[in-house]
């Protein structure tokens, strides 16, 4: 940092000094300073305790407790000079303590912070004009995740290092660089965010959600295939006591399994999502114009089908599509309640018999009319 003399043109280095050399200390000072204006940290926060202690079984104290404008829990933690190397796990600890705070929780911690400085201010009243609103029972206080700000004037690799993955792994935190020095017999104090940095903080944040949506996605495919390969390796199971049809198939990590017919383009097909489960003769041919011709003279044959099958089917030409279907569903199921698993998979195996049986002659004719 420099400061500028008119008088010579020149900018003139200001002398950088260590909290411990000019005898500051992180309770005295650096918090107090911090409790007085939360703009050295980039923004406007609502200190609602100092040295909060109000955890169960334990002793610990985080140094600094507040409220963003959004109503998210801020915790923060001061370390001077240099941050050692546990700062990140206890100021997640932190976090964990104060995840399950509810708002009537931390408007009595406010209210004992409020009193403890000798204020006749109101707790309700504070915190509804720090979020603007009028009343405090529309405040939403502490329902997104917790956030964390690390000060100190140096952070270790170590530090720097976690709070990027965590950055990355959509943790809200954000370290704060704090640079004393001296100039005459005045103390500067420079305040600088360096991550994430500044700049690049929305990028930053975006990015993490997008990785964070990513990862969700992947976790809940991964949980689906799973689901789904146990399911299928199930069905398969009872299917190949009842009839050969499927004898050849193996378990899949799709929603769908299926069996040749016999005929070039068209197949049997089990189905199973979350909201039904189905039988299938799926027709998907060389084109367009082959498939809805197939369709078209199964179609014609759809009494008979019907009456041989014992049920109306859903007879989907899908115009706007290359494939065509013929289909029996069982509604309100779901391939995730394994509970539904053996009324599904009755289901599915015995009218797939059925349906076999009903459409075989029908198949063989028309594609002897067709060659």
């Amino acid at each position: 940092m420099f400061i500028i003399n008119k008088q010579n043109n020149e900018a003139i280095s200001l002398e950088r000094k260590t909290f411990k050399e000019l005898g500051f200390t992180e309770r005295k000072h650096l918090q107090e300073w911090i409790s007085k204006n939360t703009n050295m940290l980039g923004e406007r926060l609502l200190i609602i305790q100092k040295e909060f202690s109000g955890f169960d079984d334990t002793n610990e104290r985080l140094d600094l407790l507040a409220i963003d404008e959004n109503g998210n829990l801020v915790i923060i933690e001061n370390k001077l000079d240099d941050t050692g190397r546990d700062v990140t796990w206890q100021a997640l600890k932190y976090v964990s303590y104060c995840a399950g705070l509810s708002k009537i929780d931390i408007k009595d911690i406010f209210q004992r912070y409020l009193d403890s400085q000798a204020s006749d201010e109101n707790a309700d009243d504070v915190i509804s004009d720090f979020l603007g609103i009028e009343d405090f029972n529309e405040a939403e206080i502490n329902k997104g995740d917790q956030r964390i700000i690390l000060i100190a004037a140096s952070f270790r690799k170590e530090v720097t290092s976690t709070v990027m993955w965590l950055l990355e792994h959509n943790i809200h935190i954000k370290c704060i660089r704090v640079t004393p020095y001296k100039l005459n017999d005045n103390v500067l104090i420079d305040t600088e965010q360096i991550i994430p940095v500044k700049d690049a903080e929305d990028y930053l944040i975006k990015l993490a959600n997008k990785k964070q949506e990513e990862l969700l996605i992947k976790e809940s495919n991964a949980r689906s295939y799973s689901v789904r390969m146990k399911f299928w390796s199930k069905l398969l199971e009872v299917m190949n006591k009842k009839s050969n049809l499927f004898a050849n198939i193996s378990p899949s990590k799709e929603v769908w399994i299926s069996s040749g017919c016999g005929h070039n383009g068209l197949g049997y097909v089990f189905r199973a999502t979350k909201d039904y489960a189905r039988i299938e003769l799926y027709i998907g041919t060389n084109s367009l114009e082959e498939n809805k011709k197939v369709f078209d003279k199964i179609r014609s044959h759809k009494d008979i089908i019907e009456d041989l099958f014992g049920n109306e089917l859903d007879w989907q030409r899908l115009d706007s599509g290359k494939g065509s279907r013929v289909a029996f569903s069982l509604l309100n199921v779901s391939i995730f309640k394994e509970e539904d698993w053996e009324r599904m998979i009755e289901f599915l195996t015995d009218n797939m018999i059925k349906f076999e049986k009903a459409t075989k002659d029908v198949l063989n004719e028309v594609f002897n009319t067709l060659t």
